[in-house]
């Protein structure tokens, strides 16, 4: 029997429940990151097995703006129990502002929920530093849920000034998220990071999923970056072809 004749056996993996929408833009770069990880591990025409759930932006958009965390929970909590119902094996949340409802769709699953945050903090530690300084939207530089979470593994955030947050915030909402990508945003956001850099920071986190559009370690290199998407996405890979085993448990005991 020649190959062409043989039965296939399935080639075994794990389920990547990817929820997002929170860009577009971020959850495309999920979806090619994966399935890039994928294929360098086991090569030939490996891909990823995964499903998407991709929600409205323009919900997302007035749920942040106007801090409506509740309804922001109520909205997602519903589309990661689909993904559950679907068949994902864990889930991993394509955007760092929404973690903010994190515990909620926690409770609300039976299946993991691998917090960007978490992902992070890990990689950092491996640096041994314990003081970095984090780009984002407003709530990420500013709200507690990011900050107490890397407070709980030994993580100092240092955030830009208030001004400097609105411009990140802008920049972010009016144009990464639609893909526009300026050098003179580049340079703005460089600029921030040096100030970060002089306040003490060790590192930068790249924490918005759209920043590592606009900003690559090349562009800074006075510091490292860690680009929260790329470390999350990796993780997915882990996770799915059992390079690590997929937790029973998470968040428990985490802010």
């Amino acid at each position: 029997m020649n190959r062409a004749q043989q039965p296939h056996k399935v080639i075994p993996m794990k389920t990547i429940g990817i929820l997002g929408g929170m860009s577009s833009q971020a959850t495309a770069e999920y979806y090619r990151l994966i399935n890039a990880g994928i294929n360098q591990v086991r090569g030939g025409w490996n891909a990823a097995e995964l499903l998407i759930c991709s929600v409205n932006f323009a919900n997302i958009e007035v749920f942040v703006r106007r801090e409506q965390w509740d309804d922001a929970a109520n909205y997602l909590v519903g589309k990661a129990i689909g993904l559950e119902r679907g068949g994902a094996d864990f889930i991993v949340m394509a955007t760092n502002t929404l973690h903010r409802v994190a515990p909620q769709i926690e409770a609300a699953i039976k299946i993991p929920l691998i917090h960007i945050v978490d992902v992070t903090a890990a990689e950092i530690r491996k640096y041994g530093l314990t003081k970095i300084g984090v780009l984002g939207t407003k709530p990420v530089m500013q709200a507690d849920f990011y900050r107490d979470r890397f407070k709980f593994h030994g993580i100092e955030l240092i955030a830009p000034s208030d001004r400097q947050c609105q411009i990140i915030d802008t920049i972010i909402f009016n144009e990464l998220v639609h893909r526009i990508i300026k050098d003179e945003s580049r340079q703005i956001y460089i600029e921030i990071m040096q100030d970060l850099a002089t306040q003490g920071a060790q590192g930068i986190i790249l924490g918005c999923t759209e920043i590592e559009l606009l900003v690559k370690p090349a562009d800074f290199s006075n510091l490292p970056l860690f680009d929260t998407t790329a470390l999350h996405c990796q993780k997915a890979v882990d996770l799915a072809l059992e390079i690590e085993p997929i937790p029973d448990i998470v968040g428990a005991g985490l802010p």
